[in-house]
């Protein structure tokens, strides 16, 4: 009976979540959380079907691995099959059953032993599935608990008749930076502290990726293995297909000039210099920079070239600090909580000119913002959170917010 309550109980925020929520994507992303958590496995996904090339992509998913970038051809496949034929399956070991293909998931660190998959509808024909993987106890999957994600998937059709799921697949994705199996250990005393247990994640070229977290999750120490500040203790980095696990000086020197901008919560601007020779000092150290009035310009603080770091509003003093990291033309910039120590309208300022800067296909810039704050993911393409030292799951935004329409 505790049981049947607690399936009741996740069956009305499913309900909540489908019929309250705006966007339908987020709502499908809720009910997945969920389920998740009422089933307490280890992953999950929701696959939907692009028709026009016949193809299963993620619209979201939970777990250790990132899959954003994946597709599977309808058919092929547990969830191939499911979508295609319109039939729940329950698998109870992956391993053994002919119709799971695990390549998806071991190429990505994650080992599927068990898992549900049911078909998503919008009424008139299947357009993906819902996908649940390993409890955390071991056992199978029941009878009941698959009711209980076709419960979910049957809400879903109704709402999905209603509000419409009209999604348009992304031509094909340029890894950046790519992390597989990537841990991080700390001495303590006589004992070794694990910070990251185990990161699988891709970055790609020109994307915004907002980090959230709990404090300690190891957000910060991702971002900085990432951009060369720290080194990883086991695991493999991958910076354009080439293996950047362990760099010397001189490759890490090249990796930083070329490749990367950074934007700190502190500003750490040099007071001596105006806003501009502040700029104008990385410029120079730079292979092939923009000219730094032009960054400055960029931020909107040409009035403020010549001022120095006193007399600029923490705001300004931040956008300086954005021109900085936007003058060398990196390819990729990390921004760890830029917003933290500002109000909101300045905060929004300061993610207007992050969003500009996006705008800017030519340039092929990727952001990846570390935050505390859940409404600026809300801008973001994708959402990485972090949990104990692991991803903990990866959402993907089909209609980013302009940073105007955040509200905190």
């Amino acid at each position: 009976m505790a049981q049947d309550n607690h399936f009741v109980k996740a069956s009305y925020e499913i309900m909540e979540q489908l019929l309250e929520v705006d966007q339908l994507e987020h709502a499908l992303s809720g009910s997945l959380e969920i389920i998740v958590r009422a089933l307490d496995c280890e992953a999950g996904v929701i696959w939907y079907l692009d028709p026009a090339n016949n193809r299963l992509n993620p619209l979201s998913h939970i777990g250790p691995s990132d899959i954003s970038n994946v597709s599977i051809e309808s058919g092929a496949g547990i969830e191939g099959v499911v979508t295609s034929t319109g039939k729940s399956a329950i698998l109870a070991d992956a391993a053994t059953d002919p119709r799971f293909d695990g390549t998806v998931f071991d190429e990505n660190g994650f080992k599927a032993k068990s898992m549900i998959c049911v078909p998503l509808n919008n009424l008139h024909n299947v357009i993906g599935c819902v996908q649940l993987m390993n409890k955390r106890s071991g056992e199978p999957f029941s009878e009941e608990e698959l009711q209980l994600c076709e419960r979910m998937a049957a809400l879903a059709a109704i709402v999905i008749e209603e509000k419409g799921l009209a999604v348009k697949q992304d031509e094909a994705k340029e890894v950046l930076i790519s992390l597989r199996g990537v841990t991080k250990e700390f001495p303590s005393g006589d004992s070794v502290v694990q910070v990251l247990k185990g990161i699988n994640l891709d970055i790609y070229k020109n994307e915004f990726v907002v980090v959230l977290g709990e404090s300690g999750c190891g957000k910060s120490t991702m971002v900085n293995i990432i951009g060369g500040m720290d080194s990883l203790t086991d695991g493999q980095l991958l910076v354009e297909g080439k293996d950047f696990s362990h760099p010397d000086d001189k490759e890490l020197t090249k990796f930083r000039r070329e490749y990367l901008g950074f934007v700190f919560q502190s500003y750490n601007l040099m007071p001596n210099l105006t806003a501009q020779e502040n700029v104008q000092f990385i410029a120079d150290i730079s292979p092939n920079p923009m000219p730094a009035a032009e960054a400055i310009a960029r931020v909107g603080l040409t009035d403020r070239a010549d001022n120095y770091p006193a007399a600029l509003s923490g705001g300004q003093q931040q956008r300086v600090a954005i021109a900085r990291a936007i003058v060398k033309r990196p390819r990729i910039i990390f921004a760890d909580e830029p917003t933290a120590a500002l109000d909101y309208q300045t905060s929004i300022e300061v993610l207007s000119v992050f969003e500009e800067v996006m705008k800017d296909r030519d340039r092929g810039t990727t952001v990846v913002m570390i935050t505390h704050n859940p409404e600026i993911a809300k801008m973001a393409n994708r959402v990485v959170r972090l949990k104990d030292g692991r991803v903990a799951s990866i959402r993907t935004n089909l209609h980013p917010l302009a940073a105007t329409e955040l509200v905190w």
